[in-house]
């Protein structure tokens, strides 16, 4: 099973979740399981483009997520005493988006929107860790972040 995180602001342009909805579809049709979280806007394009529901792991922010997400959210998030309990969980989440349930099967890519092409916002919290574990991220408000994608997934 090949797994993606597909994610990203909820202030993506239209045209770029009919891009995250085309890639969705694409990606299934050849085996891969999309990661997500389930919020309005690139998350739910990315769902969209599914056929079967069984392609996807989706992780919402909840109260009971393992612990080992808390260390994450600590570790990498620039602000962690600053966040409001709503917006830890969803930092949380951001972390299973990445290394999965376990907080040991990661992604082997991830396909993503934010405002300014970097590790900002939400997303920017999923992005460092793909960071960190050296996964690729291909940002699609970045030039040639399609072509990159492309050349990435001709390796399988």
């Amino acid at each position: 099973m090949r797994l993606y995180a597909g994610i990203g602001s909820r202030e993506t342009p239209w045209e770029t979740l009919e891009k995250m909805t085309e890639i969705a579809t694409y990606l299934e049709k050849h085996k891969w399981v999309l990661r997500s979280g389930g919020a309005q806007g690139a998350d739910q394009a990315f769902e969209a483009g599914l056929r079967d529901g069984k392609n996807a792991q989706i992780f919402l922010p909840r109260d009971d997520l393992p612990l080992w997400t808390n260390v994450f959210t600590d570790h990498f998030h620039p602000a962690p005493d600053r966040l409001k309990p709503f917006a830890r969980q969803l930092m949380n989440r951001n972390a299973m988006q990445i290394l999965g349930e376990d907080g040991n099967t990661p992604v082997e890519m991830v396909v993503c929107w934010t405002k300014d092409g970097k590790a900002s916002g939400g997303t920017g919290q999923a992005i460092r860790i793909a960071e960190y574990y050296d996964i690729p991220v291909f940002n699609l408000k970045n030039d040639g972040a399609i072509e990159q994608l492309k050349m990435f997934l001709k390796r399988y």
